[in-house]
């Protein structure tokens, strides 16, 4: 194991054991190299390392603190890798998605609340019959988002916000060359919306996989 893997897995340690809790300040960093065995240098690009994911908080002048660890927070780092996707795993996000966001949309019928339904119908209806590709994906990516978050899982929310940025291009491709498209996506969004109003979790889980699975069957077959 490298120097500075070893020492990233020391300071997880402390943090996973409890040694170190969420807002905590480390301790000096010649103290803690001492602590952990460590030389500064090797400490100091462990550090480095786990700012980086948003494990720890390096604060100029103050200190080196541990973060709140919010999952939100955490996987703001999955967002980075995930940016770096070839074209050739967009298949891959799909499957991902089409297995959490059916589960999240069933979440989201026990707990979204009539606003939040009458704001995305009120969107829905907003767009009309022929918006344009650009409006509908726009529409799309929010519609997506809210109900995902209405599930009131904060982790499947920030796994969705990671795994929706790949498939978006996936999407306006379909918008510019499938001929029903966008009226199959304004009809599929309308049942979501009908099964969760209706507080009907199933029906809900059923839709959003058949929307989510439309996309991945029309990508397949034209790649």
């Amino acid at each position: 194991m490298a120097v500075t893997d070893e020492a990233i897995e020391k300071i997880k340690d402390m943090i996973v054991s409890g040694a170190l809790r969420p807002g905590d300040r480390l301790p000096k960093e010649s103290e803690l190299a001492a602590d952990l065995g460590l030389s500064r240098n090797s400490l100091r690009e462990a550090v480095r390392a786990l700012s980086l994911i948003r494990i720890l908080d390096v604060r100029q002048g103050d200190g080196t603190y541990v973060t709140s660890l919010d999952p939100q927070l955490l996987l703001e780092a999955l967002s980075f890798v995930v940016d770096f996707h070839r074209d050739d795993t967009v298949l891959e996000f799909l499957a991902v998605r089409r297995i959490l966001e059916p589960a999240a949309t069933a979440m989201a019928a026990a707990h979204i609340g009539e606003r939040e339904l009458d704001a995305l119908t009120a969107r829905l209806e907003a767009l009309g019959t022929q918006p344009s590709v650009e409006e509908l994906v726009a529409c799309d990516l929010e519609f997506h988002r809210s109900i995902v978050r209405a599930s009131g899982n904060s982790v499947l929310c920030s796994l969705h916000d990671a795994l929706s940025g790949p498939t978006t291009r996936a999407r306006i491709w379909r918008g510019l060359t499938q001929q029903d498209a966008v009226s199959r996506t304004l009809h599929e969004h309308r049942a979501i919306l009908t099964a969760l109003r209706a507080r009907d979790a199933e029906a809900a889980r059923s839709w959003a996989t058949v929307h989510i699975a439309s996309v991945e069957e029309w990508l397949r077959s034209a790649l």
